[in-house]
């Protein structure tokens, strides 16, 4: 028999808003697990989860791989991570026992340069330009070869005012496109990370909020706001997620 979930899920995916405004609706009403959940048991497959391995995605990782533990975890590699990053994502990869999926550009960070100079010092030009070779086209590219039908991410409303009006679920280039932790505030985050006895970025503890590439990512001690901590003030979204700013 056909749940009128599964039947709601169908009428969003063939456009129709009403239906995915009463999922919204729906999974605004759960708990974060209980989304996720309904998320793996209705919202079309290949799910994928993507991760930046910033300072709080612990969370995010470990939540979801609780329930789908071999859930392709994607997490684009620039080439110019911080070094701690990169043995951020050893340490959860093998604690969580991710099912880690990288991408990278066709172009390696000598290449890059030598073909297009320092992008991120150009100004916004330059910098729009190294995220779309950089990070948008190798994760479309991963979408793609995943067959995804759901992306699963843990972006949330309070990370930034570009991300203030985050949906729940959205239908973003012919995928669900899901964030079962939009409505969560840090402090959520910071007591299930205690609770679960999951880490923070290292970096967190030298004032690192938000963590992307050391050449465009400054810690807050050294600007006046959270947006001003990325890609040098000039933006706040690499683009990945289709947002503004």
């Amino acid at each position: 028999m056909t749940s009128s979930n599964s039947i709601l899920v169908a009428e969003a995916e063939d456009g129709q808003f009403e239906a995915l405004l009463e999922l919204n609706n729906r999974l605004a009403a759960l708990p974060a697990a209980q989304r996720v959940a309904f998320a793996l048991e209705h919202l079309p497959a290949t799910h994928v989860l993507s991760s930046s391995f910033g300072a709080q995605s612990a969370v995010a990782l470990h939540l979801v791989t609780r329930q789908a533990p071999q859930i392709p975890v994607v997490l684009i590699d620039t080439g110019y991570l911080f070094p701690e990053t990169y043995l951020f994502i050893d340490a959860l990869r093998e604690r969580l026992r991710l099912n880690l999926q990288v991408r990278r550009s066709h172009l390696s960070p000598g290449w890059l340069e030598a073909r297009h100079g320092r992008l991120w010092e150009r100004g916004l030009e330059g910098i729009e330009t190294y995220n779309a070779l950089t990070k948008v086209e190798p994760m479309q590219q991963a979408l793609r070869e995943l067959h995804a039908g759901t992306w699963i991410s843990g972006l949330r409303r309070t990370q930034s005012t570009t991300r203030a009006r985050l949906p729940l679920l959205e239908i973003r280039d012919g995928r669900f496109k899901f964030h079962p932790l939009y409505d969560w505030t840090d402090r959520d985050i910071g007591k299930y990370l205690k609770s679960h006895e999951l880490p923070y970025h290292p970096l967190w503890d030298q004032g690192y909020v938000s963590i992307g590439d050391w050449h465009t990512t400054r810690p807050l001690s050294e600007v006046d706001s959270v947006e001003q901590t990325r890609f040098l003030g000039l933006k706040r979204e690499c683009g990945l997620h289709g947002l503004d700013g």
